[in-house]
């Protein structure tokens, strides 16, 4: 498969964050039952992730990603690539937030079987790679039902 066409690739990430920003986007789903973040800008310092949800997490929902976080991390899950072709993505994924000109074959980041998104960017080769999760707060815009999440990893 060494003549595989993807999408240019624009972003230098910092893999550990650009990893967690995976990790969060699932934990989000699996706590609130909301698509992946409608807005993130992921950075070697802190991070931020923009989340459409029902309700203002209370604090102990807070507590529970943080948590969540730190333990997938701490699971050590291998990060792998496959190829596959558009007619070919597994049930759950969704192209809808990829470019109108994408290529004929996605790459998909599965992190063990904790998440699975097609995406270009660079990862780290399992998730204790990442380093520590620490949220750095967070805020919920009443009017928008937007909840932001700020953090950073340390190495």
């Amino acid at each position: 498969m060494n003549d595989i066409i993807l999408n240019d690739h624009n972003k230098d990430e910092f893999p550990p964050a650009h990893t967690a920003e995976h990790l969060l986007n699932q934990v989000m789903n699996r706590l609130f039952g909301c698509e992946r973040s409608t807005n993130a800008h992921i950075e070697r310092k802190k991070s931020k992730m923009t989340f459409l949800l029902d309700h203002k997490p209370s604090r102990q929902e807070e507590k529970e990603i943080e948590r969540m976080m730190k333990q997938v991390i701490e699971d050590d899950l291998p990060v792998t690539f496959e190829y596959v072709t558009q007619d070919e993505l597994p049930e759950g994924v969704s192209m809808d937030r990829l470019p109108d000109d994408v290529s004929e074959t996605i790459r998909l980041v599965r992190i063990g079987d904790f998440d699975v998104c097609p995406c270009i960017g660079k990862h780290v080769r399992s998730t204790a790679q990442i380093g520590r999760f620490e949220m750095l707060g967070t805020n919920w815009d009443e009017h928008e039902h937007t909840f932001r999440v700020r953090f950073k990893v340390v190495q």
